[in-house]
């Protein structure tokens, strides 16, 4: 299909609604970033993508639509600059776009970020005009656009794992004049070549902050990333890194999840039915149940979080009405079935792991459940320890990058 003559002129008009919509919502406050947004044509980065239909298939697995210009131009352009996550790739292999098809289910493992969220870190790392910047996660490249509209290319380095997708975001920045310094790499590592940055963003998650992104910071410079782990808890952390090599800052407010980045991505746990073989016959009332830690709210998005600080190895399953915890590590295992109005919980192995998250949630209640930016997080020496004067059982050491 030939785009229509007036692409330019529809993406235009539409990138200034976009601009103007975020002005609104309270997103944008600050000129640079307003100019950059303004400027940077989104829908050159993604030439293709999917949305989730309204509802699942027959065998409850999310159904994804396909959206190019060729199949739907009006559709395709003004998704391209709502306020919306586009994914790009699912399982690590990028669809054929000369023929997409419809898929159930599968793992996003490459997107293009909402654009207020991609304005809101680079906002919150307090990014300015004469830093050097390290992006982690270059994605479809539309965020390392916008960085390099605002700082200019040269002080501009974005890393990807994933050798096809860089060359995608590759074609599309150069393609717009953006000329980044652009190199296959795993986030772990960083990016030494270019090192040292004054600030370094992730658009990925980690388990725990990398020692590499602290030792390629200058001293004074920050470090924002999200954190997550295996129950798929987040928190988004502002690191300032001392000249001794330490790093420590708060957690921020909000509720904000990034995919893993791949090495840190959760193990295959097998069959539930396995695992549960080994328990108890006969459990014990929970004084929690799972609820606490997987509500649709934004207290128990905080709290899975803090929950998962105390498990760090244990996943979450369900199945039925039973909620299994299995950590792969030390192969324990606790399920929690319902009853008549409280939880059952039987647990076997060497770790206790609905007690730890009971501990949790009874140190949270006690602490007047306090918010994540009542939280710091600390980096002294591969140890990670999260912070909190009431809670701190929950200074505990964490997994090293």
């Amino acid at each position: 299909m030939t785009m229509p003559k007036d692409l330019e002129v529809d993406s235009v008009l539409l990138r200034e609604v976009m601009t103007q919509e975020l002005v609104r919502d309270g997103v944008l406050d600050d000129p640079g970033w307003l100019a950059a947004v303004a400027e940077v044509p989104r829908h050159r980065f993604v030439p293709g993508f999917y949305l989730a239909a309204g509802e699942p298939d027959e065998h409850g697995l999310t159904v994804w639509e396909p959206v190019t210009a060729e199949l739907d131009y009006g559709r395709w352009l003004a998704t391209a600059y709502s306020d919306a996550t586009l994914i790009t790739q699912f399982d690590g292999r990028d669809p054929d776009w000369s023929a997409p098809r419809v898929r159930h289910g599968g793992a996003p493992t490459s997107s293009s970020t909402l654009p207020s969220l991609v304005l809101r870190m680079w906002a919150d790392a307090e990014v300015a005009e004469g830093h050097t910047v390290l992006e982690v996660g270059t994605g479809s490249g539309y965020s390392t656009a916008l960085a390099c509209e605002r700082l200019g290319s040269a002080d501009v380095t974005s890393i990807e794992v994933d050798p096809d997708r860089l060359a995608v975001a590759a074609d599309a920045l150069y393609g717009c004049g953006y000329t980044p310094t652009l190199a296959v790499a795993d986030g772990l590592y960083g990016y030494w070549p270019e090192a040292r940055f004054d600030r370094i963003v992730a658009a990925c998650s980690f388990r725990s902050v990398p020692d590499a992104l602290i030792a390629q910071t200058r001293p004074g410079g920050k470090i924002l990333l999200t954190l997550s782990g295996w129950l798929y808890g987040y928190a988004r952390v502002l690191l300032t890194v001392a000249e001794d090599g330490t790093a420590e800052g708060p957690l921020l407010p909000g509720t904000v999840s990034f995919m893993s980045v791949r090495a840190h991505a959760a193990p295959t746990l097998g069959n539930p039915a396995h695992w549960a073989a080994g328990l108890p016959e006969k459990g014990r009332a929970a004084r929690y149940g799972p609820e606490r830690i997987t509500a649709a709210t934004a207290e128990a998005f905080h709290l899975r979080f803090l929950a998962q600080c105390a498990v760090p190895d244990a996943q979450m399953t369900t199945v039925g009405d039973v909620v299994h915890l299995v950590d792969v590590v030390s192969g324990s295992v606790a399920s929690l079935t319902p009853g008549d109005g409280e939880w059952e919980v039987r647990e076997a192995g060497p770790v206790k792991l609905w007690e730890r998250v009971e501990d949790v949630v009874e140190a949270f209640d006690f602490a007047g459940r306090p918010g994540p930016e009542l939280f710091g997080l600390r980096m002294n020496g591969g140890e990670q320890r999260l912070l909190h004067p009431r809670m701190p059982m929950l200074e505990l050491p964490g997994r090293p990058g």
